[in-house]
């Protein structure tokens, strides 16, 4: 099958527009279609779809100073967006899904800028040993999409301003660690800006995936109805917010493919409400356990068969071992 290619360029720096055109055009692609997204968010922290931001973001600090709290489709952490920050999102039917040929074209393009980028982990793209792209995924029914960041010339002093790092986390990556382990390119090349990165990144997606056959630019003003309904979800409260109540208990624990929190609500002895938030990359995760404990008791015994009652793919399994042992673990 022959892939049609499109390129997207988002005039708005407003993450709640960029959120909503980014679900638009995982909705839209054809079957036969790869589309390359670029597009900046103006001093913005965007959080995982099921991270609790009370408990992940300074929200407070973050409003006063004029920022915007943003929740994406994606699973993984907390970043810090701002205009020195070019995010990308490529678009397509989960049958294209290649993550190794998505990297390359960034890997290209920044290797053209005279930076030599390497691939590193699974998700992570180094620069001088450190990193300066972070990516996430999203899987809709038929659809997918792969997005990212670039920190080209980043304000270093507010990446981790607004963010409240749990001490689970310090703890597994060190203090020091957190703070030097990623880049902004421009410390790399001193001439570089975004408009240059945004030109080799789109150069290097038509050169891996063949000359795109339309270019968008697109802002609030021209988008469709689509995005822009969408764009109020975005916006919202309950979107970003959720109901948070006041839970009676709650587990907390650091895996190697995430954090995993667990609290629940409860009338007796039975569990009445369940949260459960994470930053894991699978968000599938998250999904399987949400409901699963509710009308349980609040004991292992209730607990360990709701998540033995799962029927879930091998790819989580492993992980819902690793939640069982945890569990087992706990006095409850």
């Amino acid at each position: 099958m022959a892939i049609k290619t499109k390129l997207y360029f988002s005039e708005s720096t407003n993450p709640w527009f960029n959120l909503a055109y980014e679900e638009q055009l995982v909705n839209e692609v054809a079957e036969d279609e790869v589309y390359l997204y670029l597009w900046q968010n103006q001093h913005t922290v965007v959080i995982g779809k099921h991270q609790n931001p009370w408990r992940e973001v300074l929200v407070n600090e973050l409003e006063q100073d004029g920022g915007k709290l943003a929740r994406r489709l994606s699973g993984g952490g907390a970043v810090y967006h701002d205009l020195g920050n070019l995010n990308f999102t490529f678009v397509m039917h989960k049958k294209h899904e290649d993550l190794h040929r998505q990297l390359k074209v960034i890997v290209e393009g920044v290797k053209t800028l005279g930076i030599d980028a390497a691939f590193s982990g699974r998700n992570d793209i180094l620069a001088a040993e450190r990193k300066f792209s972070g990516n996430a995924f999203y899987f809709g029914k038929e659809n997918y999409y792969h997005h990212g960041t670039i920190l080209v010339d980043v304000d270093m002093s507010k990446l981790g301003k607004f963010l409240n790092v749990s001490m689970k986390k310090l703890n597994a990556k060190g203090v020091e660690s957190v703070k030097s382990r990623v880049i902004n390119l421009k410390e790399l090349n001193s001439e570089i800006t975004i408009e240059a990165v945004k030109k080799v990144i789109a150069d290097a997606f038509e050169s891996e995936y063949g000359v795109a056959e339309e270019k968008h630019f697109i802002s609030e003003e021209t988008t469709s109805l689509s995005a822009k309904e969408r764009f109020a979800h975005y916006a919202s409260w309950e979107w970003l917010y959720g109901k948070t109540p006041s839970f009676d208990v709650t587990f907390e624990e650091k895996f190697a493919w995430g954090e995993l929190v667990i609290s629940f609500k409860l009338k007796g002895a039975i569990i009445e409400e369940t949260g459960i938030y994470s930053d894991a990359m699978n968000t599938d995760l998250v999904e399987l356990l949400k409901l699963r404990f509710n009308g349980k008791r609040l004991d292992q015994k209730s607990l360990l068969q709701a998540i033995a009652e799962i029927k879930t793919s091998e790819q989580i399994e492993p992980q819902l071992e690793e939640i069982k042992e945890w569990l087992k673990s706990l006095a409850i």
